[in-house]
């Protein structure tokens, strides 16, 4: 029996390395619930990899904790599973030593704005070359069901079964007042929507902030099901001469949901280039 199993992982293996998108995949199988919006965030990934023709041994993808943690487990690449909350500062130190790798950070609501929180600022105010992808499903999922930093106000969960008694961050206007020089939103719904928001997003220069609306099918009923967020999404569809901070900051409402580029400065040098350029001058 272990030899017939053996076997038709195999035969399986080698199905989907010959299908093109799929070689960003690692051969590890997903542990994610099933009807997870993961599962659509990283084919749009795979995909968005794919069509940059990125190369696996220049490719790192660095996460902290929760159901996003496991990412770099998923993806055929370099991964760093590192500390609550400590994605972008890993990212950010790897991409200062690195310059030539393509990098990024993942990161859950609850990880990246709660513990995590800190360091937001300060990536966006240096603009550090690198992505990074915000998994928002408002809630804390691997630790079974708290409320996070982007859990609606007055919603149910285990940690505040009489209703959430805070108000939620809004992570489109956090990145935008911190600095960072591109802004998106995508929506784990929409993988074809969501490859070309990280496609465009990885081959900015500077610091790429996406938000990336999804379910957590398990521990959230109510809110952002499936059904909820399909309901409540837009695309944003906004002229590249309005992707500018007044309109921006107007149209970053956490309901109705625009889906796109917000923001984006291409003129702003990143991190790097400042660097290179103090050299210059010693």
């Amino acid at each position: 029996m272990e030899t017939i199993r053996s076997a038709y992982l195999d035969e399986k293996l080698e199905i989907v390395k010959n299908i093109d998108f799929l070689k960003y995949r690692s051969a590890d199988l997903p542990t994610w619930c099933p009807g997870c919006g993961y599962f659509g965030i990283v084919d749009a990934f795979y995909k968005a990899c794919r069509e940059l023709d990125l190369k696996h041994e220049n490719m790192v993808t660095v996460s902290g904790i929760g159901c996003s943690g496991r990412t770099p487990i998923f993806i055929n690449s370099y991964g760093f599973h590192t500390l609550h909350g400590r994605s972008i500062p890993v990212a950010s130190g790897l991409k200062l030593a690195r310059e030539d790798l393509t990098v990024f950070a993942v990161a859950g609501d609850g990880d990246a704005l709660g513990i995590g929180g800190g360091h937001l600022p300060h990536v966006a105010r240096k603009n550090i070359n690198i992505t990074f992808l915000l998994f928002d499903n408002s809630i804390y999922g691997l630790t079974k069901g708290q409320s996070s930093s982007t859990t609606p106000y007055e919603m149910k969960t285990n940690s505040h079964p009489a209703g959430n008694p805070d108000t939620p961050l809004n992570p489109i206007k956090l990145a935008l007042s911190y600095g960072a020089s591109f802004v998106a939103r995508g929506y784990a719904g929409d993988p074809q929507g969501l490859k070309q928001i990280i496609k465009e997003a990885t081959l900015h220069q500077g610091f790429s902030f996406i938000q990336i609306l999804t379910p957590c099918v398990t521990f959230d009923k109510e809110n952002k099901t499936w059904k909820n967020l399909k309901e409540k999404v837009y695309d944003l569809n906004l002229r590249k001469e309005e992707k500018n901070m007044e309109t921006a900051m107007r149209m970053a409402e956490n309901e109705p949901y625009g889906v796109g580029i917000f923001f984006q400065d291409r003129q702003r040098p990143h991190y790097q280039e400042i660097l290179r350029n103090l050299n210059k001058t010693d």
